[in-house]
């Protein structure tokens, strides 16, 4: 009889400094839960200035910075959730996002247009990751 894996609840720091009410990933057995990201700049703590593409290019570098901590890459995505202030935005981010990951290697995706993003973001991403 197997035993159940218990979550371990993951914060480094590398990314968001201080203390919210979530985590910024999970891990339950191979699988890593993040939490959303938006371009936040780990230096200042503020989004990234300059609109969607500085956005998405923090984002995706707060993924494999999160990722990196928890010992994964951004090869081991295999499920991102992308929301969007925007959806007129959805190929500047598309253009932004490839570049961060290998062909071939792509992970399932869906996309949201919302009325809303924490600190004013354009995007944000949540993402599964395995080993």
């Amino acid at each position: 009889m197997s035993h159940p894996v218990e979550p371990q609840f993951l914060n480094s720091g590398r990314v968001l400094k201080g203390s919210f009410p979530f985590s910024e990933a999970v891990k339950v057995g191979s699988m890593l839960y993040l939490s959303g990201q938006v371009g936040i700049v780990p230096e200042t703590q503020q989004i990234a200035p300059g609109g969607i593409d500085s956005e998405s290019h923090q984002v995706m570098k707060n993924i494999g910075t999160v990722l990196e901590a928890h010992g994964y890459a951004m090869d081991n995505l295999i499920k991102c959730t992308v929301f969007l202030a925007d959806m007129a935005e959805w190929p500047a981010f598309n253009e932004i996002y490839r570049r961060y990951l290998a062909e071939g290697k792509l992970p399932a995706r869906s996309a949201l247009g919302v009325n809303g993003l924490a600190l004013g973001a354009r995007v944000e991403v949540e993402c599964i990751a395995s080993r």
